[in-house]
């Protein structure tokens, strides 16, 4: 899945770029940057949300796992185990450093999600506003660059928690022995 989501997060930034060069006139597309931009907010919106779905699930499912090993007995265990084992020291450890792993991934890639989105919708309403007439170009550009921007960092954050996550996946999975298509 992380795979997956580089994949779209790539040609998110790609279409950005895309209407971006469209809107400074380098490269000539015979739709204008504003039927381009719609179409690229609007996969921009659908790709941070699976992006963010996917962070918000990792970090789930460690939760969760961490909550039955606190139970300590129960019909959790079950799930996790054959044949719960005696001693769960050694997995409560290491579900401790995955759940610390998970909960940083959420918080160091969520908050540029929000900001791109948030900044994107801005700059989307203000060029509607300048098209109309009522704002500035200047105020709608420079929401534009913020946006970017925002979307450039996010990006590489993203690229690079996706790639902890995904490993952070098959740790936990591999752990318990869960199968690859359980979440």
């Amino acid at each position: 899945m992380a795979y997956l989501l580089r994949a779209l997060i790539l040609l998110m930034m790609l279409s950005l770029i895309g209407v971006t060069l469209e809107a400074m006139g380098l490269i000539p597309v015979t739709l204008g940057h504003i039927q381009l931009a719609i179409a690229a907010f609007l996969t921009c919106i659908f790709i941070q949300a699976f992006v963010m779905f996917y962070f918000i699930g990792v970090s789930r499912l460690v939760r969760n796992i961490w909550a039955v090993l606190q139970e300590g007995q129960g019909p959790g265990m079950e799930e996790l185990f054959s044949s719960p084992p005696q001693d769960l020291s050694p997995f409560i450890k290491k579900t401790k450093k995955c759940l610390a792993e998970a909960t940083r991934c959420q918080r160091q890639t969520i908050p540029w999600t929000m900001l791109m989105l948030t900044l994107g919708t801005l700059a989307f309403l203000f060029g509607a506003a300048h098209d109309t007439g009522v704002a500035e170009k200047a105020t709608h550009v420079g929401l534009v660059y913020g946006f970017l921007a925002a979307a450039t960092i996010g990006f590489f954050r993203q690229w690079h928690y996706l790639g902890k996550a995904h490993s952070l996946l098959r740790k936990i999975k591999g752990l318990y022995r869960l199968p690859d298509g359980r979440m």
